[in-house]
């Protein structure tokens, strides 16, 4: 974010990074939870800046499309690492945390009792919160494709296969598909910035204090959760001290999510184990289908990770 706000207006990545850092906590510790949620609902609408990169980048359609359907697999380890990362950014850990925190938000706000204790009006709850998931993640799929497209057709297809910031890969789009293309590319990443550093810190916030055992909201007043909000500060201005230690910040990402991917699987099988014991859920047990499906996911997940283990072990002996 940083460093896309110094191409667009010039002056320090560093104290941009810092900024943006302070903007993110002040807003996350300062707005109500409607308010914030409002604004980060519209803060989605940035994302399809990658849309629009993608109609201008020249894009081989019939090409892209015909591997989107049939992709060219490879047997060997960078292949199933990026097959794990890929998933590990689809189905990340953090997001199980971020969602159930944001189903009690909206639960709390809309002052609806629990589904746990009113089982009976649990139907029309259920079905709104899968066809928001539905919803948000056909949009998200989109939105990765663009990235995935416009990077294949612009930087790859040039011989540009080495980034390590976000700046480096607008610069070098900039040349290729032109100053609107570079423009819509860095407000992009600014707005997606905007819209995920409070997720991630808030699903942080979320899982520490529940596995302390302490009260913690986005709708709390600061002093009376305050674990909550210093997990959200300290996480926050540590990956903004990030910019300052030297480590490249593309190779972490991508290092990230190969560790998503690697801890989805097994956290899946725990939740599917719990979602199916009556004991636990109650009349709120999942259904033959949602197991089956939910099973099938985590097969994936489970082999995808032993693959890319397989061929990391074979690499090292």
């Amino acid at each position: 974010m940083g460093a896309a706000m110094a191409l667009l207006i010039g002056g320090s990545g560093g104290i941009y990074t810092l900024l943006f850092g302070i903007l993110c906590i002040g807003l996350e510790v300062g707005l109500s939870y409607p308010r914030y949620a409002s604004a980060l609902k519209w803060t989605t609408l940035t994302l399809f800046t990658y849309v629009g990169v993608v109609l201008v980048a020249h894009v081989p359609w019939p090409h892209a499309l015909r591997s989107l359907v049939v992709p060219g697999l490879q047997w060997n380890a960078a292949y199933a690492m990026a097959l794990v990362a890929i998933l590990g950014t689809t189905i990340s850990p953090y997001l199980f945390f971020w969602q159930a925190g944001q189903e009690i938000e909206e639960q709390r706000r809309h002052h609806i009792k629990p589904l746990c204790i009113t089982p009976r009006s649990a139907g029309p709850e259920l079905k709104r919160i899968r066809v928001d998931t539905l919803t948000g993640m056909a949009f998200s799929t989109i939105v990765s494709l663009a990235i995935v497209f416009a990077t294949a057709a612009t930087l790859h297809a040039n011989g540009i296969r080495e980034i390590a910031t976000s700046q480096q890969a607008a610069e070098a789009l900039r040349p290729i598909a032109g100053q609107f293309a570079f423009a819509m590319f860095a407000i992009g990443i600014i707005g997606t910035g905007l819209l995920a550093v409070p997720v991630l810190a808030g699903s942080a916030a979320y899982a520490v204090t529940e596995m302390a055992g302490f009260p913690g909201s986005l709708d709390s007043k600061p002093l009376s959760a305050r674990l909550f909000y210093a997990t959200i500060a300290i996480t926050t201005l540590a990956g903004a001290a990030l910019n300052g230690v030297g480590i490249d910040p593309a190779r972490a990402l991508y290092w990230a999510a190969v560790v998503n991917g690697i801890l989805a699987a097994p956290l899946m099988a725990v939740m599917m184990l719990i979602v199916r014991n009556p004991r636990a859920m109650g009349r709120l047990a999942v259904s033959n289908r949602t197991m089956i499906l939910g099973w099938a996911a985590t097969a994936i997940m489970f082999s995808a990770s032993i693959l890319f283990l397989a061929f990391a072990v074979a690499s090292w002996l």
